[in-house]
């Protein structure tokens, strides 16, 4: 079916009204060559474009739009470089299921396969890292393209849906119809668990004594955070979390045992390893929560509710899976369990929280704990929306920080990409303007998207970046001490910028902290001037993130910072 009467205009202003009509009201991109003919229909377009410096920073930031609102990011480049450029913010959000679509120029169709000026097959380069992608070849298809490519990215499990336009398709004229629906015949997620797994699901946790709920990010994009609270606290068990995951339950509530895996709790750990039930809810059994898989959980019994079927039984055998979505699943299976008979576990649990807290020591006597930055973060913005970048930072941020809502911490999980946190904190911020978004970095992984400050400055994006700067590529330099013999080798990048500087050449603000009683008023004052601003925290530069599950081990062989 369509909606209204036939209109005749060019691909390239189909392609704006068709996003205009999914409500598309923010673009992040970068143009060229073959993509100018969108760019000249966009000029009269109601929609917000934010012209990045560097396509990869179009690519995060659409995925921190995302992440942030729920909604679907939009990210825009030009063909061949501009293209291949948007591919580590693809594989980013393909990684942690995050709904993007990438719009790319491509050269005309008469031109395709011919090696053309700046011509890449991006549609094949991207096959293995987007949930579909396109190339399009006949302009009239273009609305229905456009239909199916946002209604794929959003639902089951999402993920990012490339479409490749030619030149000639978005100079071509057609007939514009937009699609109400789509009908699509060989896709169709399941949403509905399955009742008879979802009873026998609800007969397993009354017979556990010893359960724990692993929650993931799927808890995040499905909206489902209620229901995981309400199902914890009806059936009293502990609930640990993914790095993904984190923000599904507050982090101060009293069922709350933390992240698990190779920077988890001690005590998620060992309540994991001592479980004789999982309950997963949109989690995917990754080799940094499981350890080494012979070892993982022996005695537990899992259930495992997850929309992707592919996930069940990949890597951790699953005793009664559940298909669907996790928010209507959980609605279902919170009307049929009871409360468990596990006080003594939780009362086994709450002594490892007192005899294993996360916990640090003071290296030296005015030197900066980072640890202690991410408290003092946590302490003068604990409303706020919490970015990273990935490394050692990530973890203390994982760990030190008091989450209270969903879609307040956002990371890049799967793929571990630096570079990640100051565009995607910019696309967050963007989407959600009422918020405080700060962007914790380190002093390596900013540097790899640093040029996003004209970005924000000239689109006045008040982002905070709080750079816990301790002259290294510190989670390399931290297993290079540890495991090999503290050969650090090309690890040290002490001096090689002035962040201050830096910030102030872009027109940001730039404060340093050098003092734990400088801390907290920098970051204060940042927060407080409403520009985009760089606070450069000049941290202990060997302090380590623990705990520390090695490469290979299981996760109850854990390393703490009292035997290092």
């Amino acid at each position: 079916m369509t909606t209204g009467s036939a209109e005749k205009i060019n691909g390239a202003k189909a392609l704006i009204k068709c996003l205009e009509k999914e409500g598309v009201d923010i673009l992040f991109g970068y143009p060229g060559g073959q993509i100018i003919p969108f760019y000249n229909e966009l000029y009269d377009s109601n929609m917000r474009h934010i012209l990045v410096r560097h396509e990869q920073a179009a690519a995060h930031a659409a995925d921190g739009y995302a992440r942030a609102t729920g909604k679907i990011g939009v990210c825009v480049s030009t063909s061949g470089p501009g293209a291949t450029n948007l591919v580590t913010g693809i594989a980013t959000a393909y990684m942690d299921s995050v709904p993007i679509v990438a719009l790319t120029g491509q050269v005309p169709t008469s031109m395709i396969g011919n090696d053309a000026f700046q011509e890449a097959d991006i549609t094949g380069i991207t096959q293995p890292i987007t949930k579909h992608n396109y190339l399009v070849q006949d302009a009239k298809e273009l609305p229905r393209i456009l239909k199916e490519a946002f209604h794929i990215a959003y639902t089951g499990r999402p993920g990012p849906v490339l479409i490749d336009l030619p030149k000639d398709i978005q100079n071509t004229e057609i007939d514009f119809y937009y699609p109400e629906k789509v009908e699509m015949r060989g896709y169709k997620p399941t949403y509905k668990g399955n009742i008879q797994q979802i009873k026998r699901a609800a007969e397993e946790i009354l017979n556990s004594s010893m359960p724990v709920i692993y929650a993931g990010g799927g808890v995040i994009s499905s909206n489902s955070s209620c229901e995981l609270v309400e199902l914890a606290e009806t059936i009293n068990a502990p609930v640990t979390t993914t790095l993904m995951g984190i923000s599904s339950i507050p982090t101060d509530h009293p069922l709350y045992i933390g992240m698990l895996g190779m920077h988890g709790s001690k005590y998620a750990n060992y309540a994991v390893q001592e479980s004789d039930l999982i309950i997963a809810v949109g989690a995917r059994f990754d080799d940094r929560v499981t350890g080494k898989l012979e070892s993982f959980a022996p005695n537990a019994r899992v259930i495992h509710i997850d929309v992707d079927p592919a996930e069940i039984s990949k890597n951790v055998k699953v005793h009664i899976p559940i298909v669907g979505d996790a928010k209507q699943v959980l609605k279902s299976l919170n009307k049929y369990v009871k409360r468990c008979n596990s006080e003594a576990w939780i009362e086994k649990i709450n002594k490892w929280k007192k005899e294993y807290p996360l916990t640090y020591k003071q290296m030296s006597p005015d030197g900066v704990m980072p640890q202690f930055v991410i408290e003092q973060i946590s302490k003068v913005c604990n409303d706020a929306i919490i970015v990273t970048e990935v490394g050692q930072h990530q973890m203390w941020a994982a760990q030190y920080f008091n989450y209270r809502k969903p879609r307040t911490f956002i990371t890049s999980g799967g793929l571990g990409t630096m570079g990640y946190g100051f565009p995607a904190a910019m696309g967050a911020k963007v989407g959600r303007p009422d918020k405080t978004v700060i962007d914790i970095a380190g002093d390596g992984s900013f540097q790899m998207n640093s040029q996003e400050l004209a970005t924000v400055v000239q689109n006045k994006i008040p982002v905070v970046v709080v750079i816990l700067n301790n002259g290294y590529l510190g989670m390399v330099r931290q297993w290079q001490e540890l495991f090999y013999e503290r050969r650090y080798s090309c690890t040290f990048i002490k001096g090689s910028v002035d962040f201050v500087k830096l910030a102030e050449a872009y027109g940001a603000l730039g404060l340093r902290a050098e003092r734990p009683s400088e801390v907290g008023p920098a970051i204060e004052e940042a927060v407080r001037s409403g520009r985009p601003a760089v606070v450069d925290v000049i941290v202990e530069c060997e302090a380590n993130v623990y705990p520390m599950v090695p490469a290979g081990a299981a996760i109850n062989e854990i390393l703490d910072q009292v035997e290092h």
